[in-house]
């Protein structure tokens, strides 16, 4: 058994540990991606340490100290200057105001229309009509806030009968008529433009976004609506 290699380990075992008391109690999905980078780093410096025989246990303990203090000291100084935090951990950005989509800081954040109808569906949510607020966290998660008529309520403690509920389909992402969309439902671009003239739409580089579904019918974001 190497003796080195096991002194090796335990230190940056040791020294994981002293990271995770510095980013405090996270759950994984709280993790920030400076946080993720703090890992990382932590690990590739351990990889590349263990079984380098050129690499002393004295110079494992020295850069694992330095990580660590480094660390510390810029949480200390996200805690205690405000105007840090945002630059250094990133701050939430509102996607959806007041229902309406908000392309910039779609677009600032690297976000595809797919992708936030990806993120809407894993909450259950299938159109971004029923969404008031979305609010994209630093950590990456998508908090939503959805039209208290969205909210759960029986059929049965309104005395109503329901709206048959239908999948939504992205049929105009970014100014462009998604074919392959049109072709999966049936549809022709054809009837897309009828559809879009019918609303008052005129001409589809206009169109940021635009979801069609049998329930809903058509449900559209012009570029100018969301540059605000």
């Amino acid at each position: 058994m190497d003796t080195t290699i096991t002194i090796k380990i335990i230190a940056g075992f040791i020294a994981l540990l002293i990271v995770l008391r510095i980013m405090g109690k996270k759950e994984l999905s709280q993790i920030t991606p400076v946080d993720f980078v703090y890992l990382l780093v932590l690990g590739g410096l351990m990889e590349n340490a263990v079984y380098d025989k050129s690499v002393s246990i004295w110079q494992v303990l020295y850069s694992l100290g330095l990580w660590s203090v480094l660390i510390f000291i810029l949480e200390l100084l996200v805690r205690n200057f405000e105007w840090l935090r945002p630059i250094i951990k990133g701050s939430p950005s509102i996607i959806v105001n007041d229902g309406v989509l908000n392309i910039k800081n779609l677009k600032k954040n690297k976000l595809e229309s797919e992708q936030l109808r990806s993120m809407l569906r894993l909450q259950g949510i299938f159109s971004i009509k029923e969404v008031k607020y979305a609010i994209l966290e630093p950590n990456g998660d998508l908090s939503v806030m959805e039209y208290e008529k969205e909210q759960p309520v029986t059929a049965d403690m309104l005395h109503i009968e329901p709206k048959e509920a239908s999948l939504t389909h992205l049929v105009v992402d970014e100014g462009e008529i998604q074919n392959n969309v049109l072709t999966e439902i049936n549809k022709s671009e054809e009837w897309l433009k009828e559809m879009l003239e019918e609303y008052g739409h005129h001409s589809i580089k206009d169109i940021y976004y635009a979801e069609w579904s049998e329930s809903e019918g058509l449900i559209v974001n012009n570029y100018d609506e969301g540059n605000s």
